[in-house]
């Protein structure tokens, strides 16, 4: 998503608590801390909404079929380790028995422990560093086991989604603290650890013209 800096980036920067205690009950925005500043984006439309909405419906129907105790809420925050940062995820899965341990869960949907989540999905725009470097750190540091970088418009890094840029979903899976990152595109089959039965393609997650050739053919 586009991210402009809110009023309070002009001030010192905020603490968790105080970041999450000034946040609006209802508003055309989102919010996030990013190390102590508030960022304010404006909430998912278009395309970028479209390709949030899929993952969202497939990740319910992976749930439903292996019947696994997750869920995806409608919203969250998920602090980062250090406090210094806060994101708001296009999608996130949830295992719902480990969030009698999260403190701030009840009171204000906050997660702080890595446990918590099982998947995090961002759905990539103009701020697309932020996903693919800060959030990445950030998600890798609280531990949790699977992170996907779905970027349908290519506006990564050529490092990331291949010279020339194409549309490409990154899996990032955790291993041994670390995540491996690997590339999907057009009609490969995504890969995941936590959902192995999804049985999807990259093009079917991104929305692109394979995907919707690929029906046609069908």
């Amino acid at each position: 998503m586009t991210a402009r800096l809110s009023e309070p980036f002009l001030e010192p920067p905020v603490s968790f608590d105080e970041f999450i205690a000034g946040l609006p009950e209802s508003s055309e925005f989102r919010y996030e801390l990013h190390q102590g500043r508030i960022i304010e984006m404006p909430k998912p439309r278009g395309k970028h909404s479209k390709v949030a909405g899929f993952a969202i419906k497939k990740l319910n129907n992976a749930i439903d079929a292996a019947q696994l105790p997750y869920f995806i809420p409608r919203e969250c925050i998920v602090r980062s380790r250090d406090g210094e940062s806060g994101y708001e995820p296009d999608v996130i899965v949830l295992d719902e028995p480990a969030l009698i341990d999260e403190p701030q869960w009840e009171s204000s949907s906050v997660l702080t422990l890595g446990k918590s989540i099982k998947l995090i999905v961002e759905v990539v725009s103009t701020n697309w560093r932020i996903d693919y470097a800060k959030k990445l750190a950030d998600y890798e540091d609280l531990g949790i086991p699977e992170y996907w970088i779905i970027d349908y418009a290519a506006l990564g890094g050529r490092r990331f989604i291949g010279n020339p840029k194409q549309p490409t979903v990154t899996i990032c899976t955790l291993i041994d603290a670390e995540y491996e990152l690997q590339p999907f595109r057009g009609r490969e089959p995504i890969i995941s650890a936590i959902f192995p039965a999804l049985g999807l393609t990259a093009a079917q997650i991104l929305q692109t013209e394979a995907e919707q050739s690929l029906q046609a053919e069908q």
